[in-house]
């Protein structure tokens, strides 16, 4: 994957990205990922790889101070368009290359993003470096299972798979060792299809 490339097949996924990734399993995941959080007016939050804006409607859009970006014209614009009436900020941006300023954000949250970047690693780093001390980054998105190894016929379909804009070998494992002095796992949960995909919580340290 590259960002040419996904920004070519996020195009096309953008008519009909909400009937596959905001029904069924899905928008039941989205609801669990967010219902425990306890947002305060005025925090600042950022959404990394917004999307269609479908995390949006599970959060209290008039009481933040919301940031939403994507690589995604069009992506972006169908969030922009599904809440004119809120006053959110959006940028078409690198989720690798965050031109945010550090530790400006009360919370970062990353939906079916880390797993679509063509590096994970750095688009972690850059959530990390842009969240506040004591800030939470919440990540809903699928992993490689904890612990094993991809299967064979996982490794064989993984490039075709990664031609539709999405890599199912992203180990968190792997991307939290490298943050660990930074943050702290507060919650790691599976969430639908046999853990398939999981709800994230960290907190970076103070």
């Amino acid at each position: 994957m590259n960002n040419q490339w996904n920004r070519l097949v996020y195009k096309g996924w953008a008519p009909v990205y909400d009937h596959f990734f905001n029904k069924g399993p899905f928008a039941k995941a989205r609801k669990n990922v967010f219902q425990s959080l306890s947002f305060q007016k005025g925090q600042k939050v950022l959404f990394v790889g917004v999307g269609t804006g479908a995390d949006l409607d599970y959060i209290p859009v008039e009481d933040l101070d919301i940031t939403a970006i994507d690589y995604s014209p069009e992506m972006l614009e169908r969030a922009r368009q599904r809440f004119s009436h809120a006053s959110i900020t959006y940028n078409v941006m690198d989720a690798q290359q965050l031109e945010l300023a550090s530790d400006s954000f009360d919370y970062v949250i990353a939906s079916l993003i880390v797993s679509v970047v063509p590096d994970s690693e750095r688009a972690f780093a850059e959530m990390q470096r842009v969240v506040k001390p004591g800030g939470q980054i919440i990540i809903f998105d699928k992993f490689a299972k904890r612990g094993e190894r991809l299967s064979i016929g996982k490794k064989l379909i993984r490039p075709v798979v990664g031609l539709l804009g999405t890599d199912i070998g992203v180990s968190f494992e792997n991307l939290f060792k490298g943050q660990r002095n930074n943050l702290e796992l507060l919650e790691d949960k599976d969430v639908i299809f046999r853990g398939m995909y999981r709800r994230i919580l960290l907190r970076k340290n103070r």
